[in-house]
């Protein structure tokens, strides 16, 4: 296993996420207990020693199992990290009642790391809403040793991480997003990891394999990179491409089964980050996945000043592009929740006037009104 330098600690490069535990029945609420135990072992005996979880994971029912798994080796062999959840509003005034809950569930007496969980266009003002007292809470439990570390996850655009940096990235310690090859440009992922990089603020990377869409690709696209690489593995790639990224200090991976877990723990046994024709090549098929769905937006703008209804047309091809591609999701829903009733895309008159002046000659009209649809559906 790789470790990396985290302050005064090693931690293990590849992380044990608690999102897609194994489950009975196929209900989500319902985590296999025995197959998760069995993989955390698995996970401690070849090193691993970060496991992350959140308070809505399973139904609520991942803290408790990760705990109960966990309670079984001594405190000091592994770093428990679990969330603030802030991505529903309704909690934003009962965080002393939610932290020691999750202090419980979790059979632990503080957390190696904790987060504000899900730093988004949502919430982004009740986080930063002094009437709610979060961060002072936060910072009183690290002074008082329940919490070693205080960081944030954020799916949010780069906008809204920089406004939560400005007002609270003093004492942010530690940033998770998603990172992985698709999204490097296709979510501007890479101007986030600058950013970070650029206030010193060490990287953790969610969602490596997109859901598990990068586990498998095309077969021309999966020949090619048997080429360059003929004994890696498809899911390897994607863990190489994070390896060659700077300030990445540990990967998470939601993995499901234990042949996941073998493999993923394989692929970390050595740091073997890609050259330069590697990276393009990789680059060049996320490039190729994302135009066969997204619409070729450039965010020139032309459009906005033709709209008699002042809709941010480039932000919501952005999302509709999202959405799409990935057949749904949390991030589209979550960031209209944001956006003002009559600037939603169901405000589209179809004029087609943003039509009649855009470059890649998009049918804008014709994606507001499914992206309407779809946000019904």
């Amino acid at each position: 296993m790789i470790y990396k330098p985290y302050q005064d600690l090693k931690l293990s490069a590849l992380g044990m996420g608690a999102m897609r535990l194994p489950v009975t029945n196929g209900n989500d609420s319902s985590v296999d207990e025995k197959e998760t135990f069995c993989m955390v072992d698995c996970a401690m005996e070849n090193g691993i020693n970060y496991y992350d979880t959140a308070w809505g994971y399973h139904g609520g029912n991942s803290e408790n199992v990760l705990g109960k798994a966990l309670a079984r080796y001594p405190r000091e062999d592994f770093f428990l990290a679990t969330k603030f959840p802030g991505y529903d509003l309704g909690n934003m005034d009962k965080v002393e009642t939610i932290f020691e809950k999750q202090l419980e569930k979790c059979g632990v007496e503080y957390f190696d790391f904790y987060l504000f969980h899900n730093v988004c266009e949502m919430n982004i003002d009740a986080y930063l809403d002094t009437k709610y007292g979060i961060l002072p809470y936060l910072l009183k439990q690290k002074e008082n040793g329940r919490i070693r570390h205080l960081g944030f996850s954020a799916h949010g655009s780069y906008e809204v991480m920089k406004r939560f940096l400005e007002a609270y990235g003093s004492h942010m310690e530690f940033c998770q997003i998603q990172i992985n090859y698709l999204d490097w440009t296709f979510q501007g992922a890479k101007e986030k990891a600058d950013l970070l990089n650029s206030l010193k603020i060490p990287v953790w990377v969610m969602e490596p394999l997109r859901g598990g869409k990068l586990a498998s690709l095309e077969p021309e696209d999966e020949a090619r990179l048997k080429e360059l690489r003929p004994g890696e593995s498809t899911a390897a790639w994607a863990f190489r491409f994070l390896q060659s990224i700077p300030g990445v200090t540990v990967v998470l991976s939601g993995m499901s089964d234990m042949e996941q877990l073998k493999q993923n723990i394989d692929t970390f046994a050595e740091d073997n980050p890609l050259k330069e024709g590697e990276m393009d090549t990789l680059l060049q098929i996320a490039g190729n996945m994302v135009k066969k769905i997204a619409l070729p937006c450039t965010a020139c703008r032309y459009c906005t000043s033709h709209c008699p209804q002042g809709l941010d047309i480039p932000s919501l091809l952005s999302l509709y592009n999202e959405h799409c591609f990935t057949g749904g999701g949390f991030i589209a829903p979550m960031a209209l929740m944001a956006v003002p009733e009559d600037k939603q895309p169901s405000s589209c008159i179809g004029c087609r006037r943003c039509e009649a002046v855009c470059p890649q000659q998009i049918k804008i009209s014709e994606a507001m009104s499914d992206f309407t649809a779809k946000m019904k559906g």
